[in-house]
């Protein structure tokens, strides 16, 4: 019976830590985005930012329209059979 009268405020002191770990989370926004870094795990590291990739797609066509104005013939990387 005496054993009741440690444990009783030492589990309430647990509940209040744990109550309050809870609350300083919420308010420090960690359960803000919970998909964003589950989902960097699956994501290909390779893959070029989306930055990157719109300059490599201007370079093309500007590489393109180049030829076509030099009068050499275009096929667009097909193959004439």
């Amino acid at each position: 019976m005496s054993m009741l009268y440690v444990l009783i405020p030492l589990a309430l002191g647990l509940m209040g830590l744990a109550v309050w770990a809870l609350l300083w989370a919420i308010k420090s926004g960690q359960f803000d985005d919970l998909e964003s870094h589950g989902w960097s795990v699956v994501l290909d590291d390779d893959q070029k930012p989306m930055q990157e990739a719109d300059d490599e797609v201007q370079q093309d066509q500007s590489s393109q329209d180049q030829s076509s104005q030099d009068g050499s013939p275009s096929n667009n990387g097909r193959s004439e059979k």
